[in-house]
């Protein structure tokens, strides 16, 4: 079977891509591992940035359905000390330029835009390896495949595409995050909801952190941070209620609303271990295959890793339909740009990274919300 632009992975980024392809009546078939578009959740909220996310879903041609799902006043965002205390605030006056929304509707709108049968469920893929001349062979966990003159791997931080044209593996950067949900918060958990606030919310302490976003329905969703080896949290017993309490110890002393944020979850906390690719990485021009998002360029958690799939996408989608007939000029063109953007953006997370969980935290963050370069007691004082 020989397709004109193979995906691999339904994330953002994929659809995004095959989006842009569609608008430009380009064919392509996307293979994802999940069984339906409802086999798992997809996150939580995701902030949609006016430099990447929402230019990308502009040449998508989903500006006004993008729109319809914008969560108002999730913009606000606060930082407390351990013991509660607030420390930074700042409410949404509807002027930001980081509009949130659920990632799952967003997937759904980008779903709901391509034609039917584009995205095949179920397609877990166990290898990828070239043919020579450009074509390449994906083989599924079912025994079946696909052969491609076009593949691109939008297929995350574990990515099957990308070995066809690197070597470089994801590293854990000596941080996991756990992540947990409280529903109905303010009726249920009245004092943590009122510590995280309208928005986001940020706890902070040198090597650990409470994080939290107020999404929909009043549920909190909350992503507890650790400075530990991963070997640390494959005894801990996550998921489950042993798991939880040992991670809330970690947080001796914080404040109760916080802490509780680990210990009243209504779900079984799930642990994502942190891991990155090199900051620069890239790779030389392989025929007929490249990748976008996650699987070219995993870094630090910063905000920017689902606006950047997005943009990778649309951005490759661009480049195709302006080389109609010359896929290796589209391509060399589109890592041109996809290489020093990558790069720039993973140093700024690695700066984030340190800022929220350095040794200055959480007056480093704090500084760079208010652009002042402020003492930390002062900051505490106030």
């Amino acid at each position: 079977m020989t397709t004109h632009v193979t995906i691999v992975g339904a994330g953002l980024g994929g659809l995004t891509f095959a989006r842009v392809l569609h608008v430009h009546g380009i064919p392509a078939t996307v293979y994802e591992a999940e069984t339906s578009p409802t086999a798992r959740a997809q996150g939580g909220m995701l902030d949609i940035h006016d430099h990447n996310g929402r230019p990308a879903l502009r040449t998508a041609g989903l500006s006004e359905e993008f729109r319809g799902l914008v969560l108002e006043g999730r913009q606000a965002s606060r930082a407390l000390a351990p013991d509660g205390t607030v420390l930074y605030e700042e409410g949404d006056d509807g002027t930001g330029g980081r509009p949130e929304v659920m990632r799952g509707e967003l997937r759904r709108v980008l779903l709901d835009s391509l034609p039917a049968g584009t995205v095949r469920w179920g397609h877990k893929v166990r290898t990828a390896r070239s043919l020579g001349d450009g074509r390449h062979e994906v083989v599924f966990a079912d025994g079946t495949s696909v052969v491609t003159s076009l593949l691109v791997g939008a297929d995350g931080a574990w990515s099957r595409v990308r070995p066809l044209v690197s070597d470089a593996t994801p590293e854990y950067v000596g941080m996991s995050f756990v992540e947990t949900y409280l529903f109905d918060a303010d009726v249920r958990h009245p004092a943590a909801a009122k510590a995280v606030g309208d928005g986001a919310m940020f706890a902070l302490a040198p090597g650990k952190a409470i994080q939290a976003h107020r999404e929909s329905g009043g549920t909190l969703h909350a992503y507890v941070a650790l400075r530990k080896p991963r070997e640390w949290f494959d005894g801990i017993g996550l998921p489950g209620a042993a798991g939880a309490a040992r991670v809330a110890r970690e947080f001796a002393g914080w404040a109760p609303e916080l802490t509780a944020l680990i210990t009243d979850a209504d779900a079984a906390p799930v642990l994502r271990p942190l891991h990155t690719l090199p900051a620069a990485h890239r790779w030389e021009r392989v025929p007929g295959v490249t990748l976008l998002g996650d699987a070219a360029h995993l870094m630090p958690p910063s905000g920017e890793g689902a606006n950047l799939a997005m943009y990778d996408g649309a951005e490759l989608g661009r480049a195709l339909a302006a080389h109609p007939g010359d896929a290796e000029a589209a391509l060399a063109a589109y890592e041109r740009d996809l290489f020093p953007r990558g790069a720039a953006e993973a140093a700024d997370a690695s700066r984030l990274h340190a800022l929220m969980y350095g040794d200055d935290a959480p007056y480093g963050l704090i500084d760079m919300f208010t652009g002042q370069e402020q003492a930390g007691g002062a900051v505490a004082a106030g």
